[in-house]
């Protein structure tokens, strides 16, 4: 039986489209809202999300991403939080994918088979644990699996051709290639290495391929669908989220109006 993620890359690919894949950090700048933009980003054109919970010490990011961790730890928000935001958000969403985000500590610290029990009896369809290398992930990777669910692993640009052979061996669901060296909400993408990186990994996976890190408009997200079968924006995302004023009320028309970047990015890909 298919997973959520793999029916939506495959409805995608059969309409001839690329996958959007927006990226919100649970709890900012609160967990009222965020379940408000779930909402609206599926309204302006996301095909899956990315849930990030918050951990302390986000290595991977930049600035940006840092802060609005920073926010949401500060409304307490942990990861049995997210994972009953996720249960609310599939009272009336069964069909966009949701992949939760982050860091290795919060889940060692709640136990691998707890966790993954937790994650899908809520609605997750995937796991992307930044912290988390394949030669470490044996014992987890072996309970996330046997639970149903999706292990995203990232790829770097360093990454040399075993790297990526052994990375792509362990990932289901999609994997995502990060466009740059550094951390996310850099500025510069090097699209010719992206396109030479990504023909070195689709010889080692079928798996469909998402790209991210760096990307911050229509244009850029245009640019990279040329080449991937999914865009991943973080950054830009949630730098217009941070202006958000911190209230429970927000209606979806404004949440929508907040997350019109996606819609302009959906409009930029199905355009080309």
């Amino acid at each position: 039986m298919s997973s959520r993620i793999q029916r939506c890359f495959q409805q995608l690919q059969a309409s001839g489209r690329k996958a959007l894949i927006p990226y919100l950090t649970a709890g900012d700048p609160n967990l009222e809202t965020t379940l408000g933009l779930m909402h609206a980003l599926c309204a302006n054109g996301a095909d899956l999300i990315e849930l990030g919970f918050p951990f302390s010490d986000p290595s991977s990011d930049g600035p940006v991403i840092q802060r609005a961790v920073e926010r949401a730890l500060a409304k307490k928000t942990t990861l049995r939080a997210v994972l009953a935001l996720v249960r609310r958000f599939r009272e009336t969403n069964q069909t966009t994918p949701i992949v939760l985000m982050g860091y290795l500590n919060p889940v060692e610290y709640m136990g691998y088979q707890q966790f993954a029990e937790a994650a899908v009896s809520a609605g997750v369809d995937g796991v992307l644990l930044v912290d988390m290398p394949p030669e470490e992930s044996h014992e987890l990777h072996g309970v996330l699996r046997k639970a149903g669910l999706e292990t995203i692993y990232l790829v770097a640009p360093t990454s040399s051709p075993a790297r990526m052979a052994a990375i792509c061996a362990q990932s289901s669901g999609y994997v995502y290639y990060v466009s740059l060296k550094g951390v996310t909400g850099a500025a510069h993408i090097d699209i010719d290495s992206v396109v030479e990186n990504l023909a070195r990994l689709r010889q080692q996976t079928a798996l469909p391929v998402g790209v991210g890190f760096g990307i911050r408009d229509a244009e850029s997200a245009a640019r990279i669908a040329a080449v991937a079968d999914a865009v991943v924006v973080g950054s830009a995302l949630v730098n217009h989220i941070a202006e958000l004023e911190d209230r429970t009320d927000h209606d979806q028309a404004y949440l929508q109006a907040q997350t019109s970047l996606i819609a302009d990015m959906r409009r930029a890909l199905d355009a080309r």
